[in-house]
């Protein structure tokens, strides 16, 4: 109530005051700047004690709660996992067996086996064979053919090492069927014999190493020769050393190849005609990387010795490679200049075309560089592409050629055989391919090659195409029927061809060899996990084209067979 007087009283003095004010609201001189202070402050530490009973004293509550029974005929079901379906395991076996069958008297079989004789260790190997009796139309000699395979091999895997080792034997029957139209009639009368066979006996391995500057090395030896009195050793080494140099590591590979064989005669003549050299190689190669950039900067020194010619010679190349992702893996860049001392050999020239007259003339080739560059990567993530183009300059460049008509008494002499010529060619090719994996089931691959060619002396490159393409496909019907397909296109080739008027024959001219499309088909279906049975066509346009001139190949073929799966 004192209280309530004294504030009234205050405010009473306040207003009058208010009413009498006598300042004057002229000029107002400052003296000094306005200095505000504040006061300190300070807090109350006493706590009130609260004695009231009402607010000592909590109050109870009760809660009361009614239940009312509530009728319901609903049954919540009793809960259950969901089932996950799983694929059955795919059985894998060790060994298998195949056999077919099929037209022109075509006989196909192979067996593979492999046995684990403990964790570590393994054997294995396979026996091979592939014929035909032939039956092209229009031919006047045998054109049968065949190749039989055999190898066995053994694997040792150590913690620090693994080792594998293989030999193996095979031997091939062809003929020299190509015989032209003009000169069937003196090759009849001649009674030739067609007949050209090759053998070959191979013995090799390699080793590899965990955590030693040396990663690898291998060896390989092979007797090659023929029924016409040829024969041909040859003899590889290779190693690959990582070498330290200050704090870096030069990535070495090391290549010892030795080459030497015979041939009774030269094609005009009866002087034998010999071949060999050997070739030690290296290779330093160090690698830089930094981000997107993988940079190989290295060279290769080549050093050969014709063991014929008592000469010696030193080749220098580059190798340099390098990769740059623009975009992740949608977008790489890659290029590249490289070259080096290719080792010809009978071997590898009966092995792409067997026509071959026994009377090459050998040597190696010197690859002095095949630049390239090109651009790869994934369109999505099951469509990846690549697109380059490369140039190359080969000097002593290997070119078949069919062998000149002598009208002699050699079986391989009446147009009927390829010779080897050497030149300095050089080569330009664009290359694009595409590959889908549209699901774990279905593959798909295109692939196409153009090439330009530039020679010295030779009128051509011979046999060489143009272009190249190909196609193929592979797919997994469901879990019994699986399909595939494999076509590809070759574009014309050129080779020197012969007339003869029956007493002379006349200069050679150049003959273009027409481009050719080969498609091929398989359809197979799994009985069980064990047997398959599987059908294929070969050549389905039935066009007898030439591969190689005056030797048509076999029309539309078709085979079947089963295959067997098992295990020891």
């Amino acid at each position: 109530m004192l209280l309530a007087i004294v504030t009234l009283s205050v405010t009473t003095v306040f207003s009058q005051s208010r009413k009498n004010d006598t300042i004057n609201t002229g000029v107002i001189d400052v003296v000094k700047p306005y200095t505000p202070s504040i006061s300190d402050a300070f807090k109350v530490k006493e706590i009130p004690s609260l004695d009231d009973e009402e607010t000592a004293t909590k109050k109870e509550i009760k809660y009361n709660i009614f239940s009312f029974p509530v009728a319901s005929t609903f049954t919540p079901a009793k809960g259950k996992a969901a089932v996950v379906e799983k694929a059955k395991p795919v059985k894998l076996y060790d060994n298998y067996a195949t056999l077919g069958f099929g037209t022109y008297t075509t006989i196909l079989g192979e067996v593979y086996l492999n046995h684990a004789i403990s964790r570590t260790e393994s054997v294995g190997g396979y026996v091979s064979h592939h014929s035909s009796q032939g039956g092209i139309e229009d031919l006047s000699f045998d054109d049968n053919f065949s190749t039989t395979k055999i190898n066995a091999n053994y694997s040792s895997r150590l913690r620090d090492l693994a080792w594998h080792v293989e030999g193996g034997f095979q031997q091939q029957m062809f003929n020299w069927y190509g015989v032209p139209q003009s000169q069937i009639a003196q090759a009849q009368a001649n009674n030739i014999d067609v007949d050209h066979s090759f053998y070959s006996a191979h013995f090799g391995g390699d080793i590899s190493f965990e955590n030693t500057y040396i990663n690898s090395g291998s060896f390989f030896f092979r007797r090659f020769g023929d029924n016409q009195g040829s024969g041909e050793n040859r003899f590889i080494a290779k190693a690959k050393i990582d070498i330290p140099i200050q704090g870096e590591e030069i990535s070495t590979d090391f290549k010892f190849d030795y080459i030497n064989g015979t041939f009774d005669r030269s094609y005009f003549s009866n002087n034998e005609l010999r071949h060999g050299n050997f070739q030690i190689g290296v290779s330093p190669t160090y690698q830089l990387k930094e981000d997107d950039l993988t940079l190989n900067l290295g060279v290769s020194i080549s050093y050969l010795r014709d063991s014929e010619t008592k000469e010696n010679n030193i080749y220098l190349y580059p190798n340099i490679t390098a990769t740059y992702r623009l975009v992740n893996d949608v977008l790489i860049a890659y290029g590249g200049i490289q070259g080096e001392l290719i080792q010809n050999s009978y071997h590898d020239f009966a092995t792409e075309n067997p026509f071959v007259s026994p009377t090459l003339m050998v040597m190696p080739t010197d690859q002095q560089y095949n630049a390239y560059i090109g651009l790869k990567g994934k369109l999505s993530s099951n469509m990846s592409y690549n697109i380059s183009g490369r140039y190359l300059a080969d000097r002593n460049k290997a070119l078949f050629r069919n062998n000149d008509i002598t009208l002699t008494n050699q079986n391989y002499a009446y147009g009927n055989s390829f010779g080897m010529v050497y030149d300095d060619v050089d080569t330009f090719g664009v290359a694009g391919e595409i590959n889908v994996d549209v699901n774990r089931n279905f593959k798909l691959g295109i692939k196409a090659e153009y090439f330009k060619y530039t020679t010295d002396t030779e009128a051509e490159a011979w046999n060489l195409p143009d272009v190249k393409g190909s196609l193929f496909l592979d797919y997994q019907i469901n879990e019994h029927w699986f399909a595939g397909a494999n076509l590809f296109y070759i574009g014309e080739r050129k080779d020197q061809f012969f007339l003869n008027d029956g007493i002379t024959i006349t200069t050679p001219f150049t003959m273009v060899l027409d481009s050719y499309f080969d498609a091929n088909a398989h359809l197979g279906y799994h009985i069980n996990d064990k047997i398959s049975v599987f059908a294929k066509a070969n050549n389905i346009n039935n066009k007898a084209y030439q591969r190689w001139q005056n030797f048509p190949v076999q029309s539309i073929q078709f085979l079947a067979g089963a295959t067997f799966k098992f295990d020891f």
